[in-house]
Parts: structure tokens; sequence; C-alpha cells
């Protein structure tokens, strides 16, 4: 029943779109590490090109999916229709991730609103496009977005934001090197 793509097009643009929640998926390069797999909404989705997409990776208690990527770059999206038609679209990719003062960084910001949460975007090369069926996913009906993290962020300020970083931050669940420098320093941290 699943279809295979060449290349994003306007009707899995226009699906990806409606879309309020996605999936990011990686995994370490060793046998032996943990998987990882992240919820994603607020917004933090952008499409760059028919094989390029990336979304603005937020602060969070983890650093999973940048120390996995950082080792190998694998990288799988998934999309579910949660409400309307049944379907379930997967990206699977290379994925890196650009850290504030790195090359490129400023350039991407540009295809998102400001988000005082922000650590890195994450830019995936799309390597194979599929989908499913998606007839096992219940249907849900969205409410809305939830504020709690952007107030988060916004309590803490810059100067907290990196201490929460600097300790939350700097290495995975398995011992990776997660995020590369604070905002704002030159110096890295890992």
């Amino acid at each position: 029943m699943g279809k295979v793509y060449e290349q994003l097009d306007d009707s899995l643009i226009q699906f990806i779109q409606r879309q309020h929640l996605f999936f990011v998926g990686t995994a370490p390069t060793s046998l032996d590490g943990m998987l990882n797999l992240s919820p994603k909404g607020l917004d933090t989705f952008r499409i760059l090109g028919p094989k390029s997409v990336a979304y603005l990776d937020l602060i969070g208690s983890g650093i999973e999916t940048l120390a996995h990527l950082r080792q190998n770059g694998r990288l799988t999206l998934m999309f579910c229709a949660l409400e309307g038609r049944p379907l379930i679209l997967r990206l699977y990719g290379q994925g890196r991730a650009v850290e504030p003062g790195e090359p490129g960084w400023d350039d991407l910001l540009t295809h998102f609103p400001h988000h005082p949460a922000t650590r890195s975007v994450v830019v995936m090369d799309i390597e194979r496009i599929a989908d499913s069926c998606g007839w096992g996913v219940p249907r849900y009906e969205y409410k809305g977005e939830r504020d709690q993290l952007a107030n988060y962020a916004e309590t803490k300020g810059k100067e907290g934001l990196d201490r929460y970083k600097a300790e939350k931050n700097r290495a995975s669940i398995d011992g990776f090197a997660g995020l590369r420098r604070l905002e704002g320093s030159p110096s890295s941290i890992d």
C-alpha cells in the first residue's frame, strides 16, 4: 500500500504543513547505545527544498538527537495524520545540527519564528521518502499549542539557559558529546 517518492511534491508538502506534531528518530553508532524517539511541535518544522528540511531544536533535558547526529548523521522523521484522511509519511536521510555562531546559523533562523528555547537547527538531506496507510493510527483533535516551554525559557533568561545547557546538554545518556558550544560563546564545551 505504501509509496516511495523521489522528492517532496505539492501534496506531501501540504500534508506536512497541516501536521502539528512530528517524530524524530535517531540511533547511536554502537549497538549497545539507546535509541531515541522524540515528539516535536510548536511550529518548528520547515521545508527548505524538495529534498531538504529543517526544524528548530528546542532546549530539553536530553541531547540524544544531536549526539547521535554528531556520530553518524542518521535521521528519520515521521508525520502521522491524527485528523482527516489516514496517512503516515517518513523522511529518511542524513541530518546535522547547526548551533548558534556556526556557519549557516543566521540564514537558517530566517525560516522560523523566534522561539526563546531554540538551541540549534537540525537540517536534513532527504534520501528516501515513503508513505503508508496509517489506518491503525487513532484520531485526535488538535486543541492548540502548549506555552510552558517558551514561558520557562523566558523566565530562565539567557544566562540561566546557558547554565542549563552546560549541565544537561553536554552529553547524551550514553555519554556521547552533545552541544559543542554555549550560545554566544565561541568556546567549545565538549
